[in-house]
């Protein structure tokens, strides 16, 4: 963790930041190895160069300290709202940050605590700290790999032991249930990076659809895209199978849905850029002549978040680097008919990239 702030502060030197300030979520464990969830009652990180860390938070969460390898000044608050920015006031006001520059998370940092971190710090300027945090998390270490595998195999297994159940006329509704439970029972973190998707035949064509009442039936392609979570590092997979006979054009899509996903993981590598390995996965999909249902970006990063930098996408000329996670995870869908997905986890090497996930990517019948 110690690490991790002296990183931190060498970032915010560079990129001209004079605090940054965290609320709850996966880059304040991240930095600090202290977990709190959303709630009514806000949890605000301030970092400066050069001084100690402060944390305002509820009184109830001071328990969590108490191990700290690090020094904290802690302001705590009691349950009364209107005490809140008198605390705040206390806790940040002295820190010299009216005019400066603040750098927060804008898809994390709620306008409760937004509010009060700008109350408190006068005329500061709150501004996107993106770049620092993607500085910090986007490479992965050799403990956050082992982490992330670890999720990969958890997934994997509960999908093995929850497709053994599966018959003609099973509900997407009752896969997605017994997956989830199959994903706790094989070790998986109690936060699941997502809710499991289940969706078949003509549901399969909407790429984030929600389980239904549907019943699988013959003809179908099954997608299940799911993950697990293991010491707060997830995984983002994505499987499809045939139940029944299929007809040509379905068995079509997947070839070049499969083939597609080989170039996509063959392309990374140090130096390449993520818009490259959208261009290759893609193009062996345009070749097929199924261009236009490819509706999405090829992958995404991942780590603590199911969706972190990089993304895998054709406008993105960020160049990949050792340690970077990504998913690659083209499809095709057909509206009203069918859909294909199929989508692994890959982290760069020296001299490419390894897929951490093994599960078999073939067509497979599963009744």
């Amino acid at each position: 963790m110690v690490e991790r702030l002296q990183k931190l502060a060498e970032e915010m030197v560079r990129h001209d930041f004079a605090a940054m300030a965290l609320n709850a979520g996966p880059t304040l464990s991240y930095l600090t190895g202290l977990n709190f969830h959303l709630m009514e009652r806000p949890v605000l990180m301030v970092f400066v160069p050069g001084a100690d860390p402060v944390i305002v938070l509820p009184e109830l969460e001071l328990p969590k300290l108490e191990s700290l390898p690090f020094a904290l000044r802690v302001h705590p608050y009691g349950e009364n709202p209107l005490g809140w920015p008198a605390v705040f006031a206390r806790a940040l006001g002295g820190l010299g940050l009216g005019g400066e520059r603040i750098g927060v998370e804008p898809r994390q940092m709620r306008l409760l605590e937004y509010e009060l971190l700008r109350t408190a710090c006068g005329d500061a300027r709150c501004l996107d700290g993106s770049a620092v945090f993607s500085a910090l998390r986007a490479k992965k270490g050799a403990a956050e790999v082992a982490a992330m595998r670890r999720a990969v195999t958890i997934a994997e297994d509960a999908l093995t032991a929850t497709l053994a159940k599966v018959r003609i006329g099973t509900t997407e509704k009752d896969i997605a249930a017994e997956l989830f439970l199959q994903l706790l029972s094989h070790g998986s973190d109690i936060a699941l990076p997502f809710s499991p998707i289940v969706a078949a035949g003509p549901n399969a064509a909407n790429p984030h659809a929600k389980p239904s009442a549907r019943p699988l039936s013959s003809g179908d392609l099954l997608i299940v895209d799911w993950g697990a979570a293991w010491q707060g590092y997830v995984s983002d997979l994505t499987r499809t199978f045939a139940v029944g006979d299929l007809d040509d054009e379905s068995r079509k899509i997947f070839a070049a849905v499969l083939a597609a996903n080989e170039a996509g993981r063959a392309a990374g590598r140090p130096g390449v850029s993520c818009a490259e390995v959208d261009r290759r996965t893609r193009q062996v999909i345009e070749d097929a002549g199924y261009g236009p249902r490819f509706t999405h970006r090829t992958g995404h990063g991942l780590g603590r978040e199911c969706h972190e930098d990089p993304y895998i996408r054709g406008d993105n000329e960020q160049l990949l680097e050792e340690g970077m996670a990504y998913t690659v995870e083209p499809g095709i869908y057909l509206p009203g008919r069918n859909g294909v997905r199929i989508e692994d986890d890959v982290v760069v090497t020296a001299d490419g990239a390894e897929s951490l996930s093994t599960m078999a990517r073939e067509l497979r019948f599963i009744v």
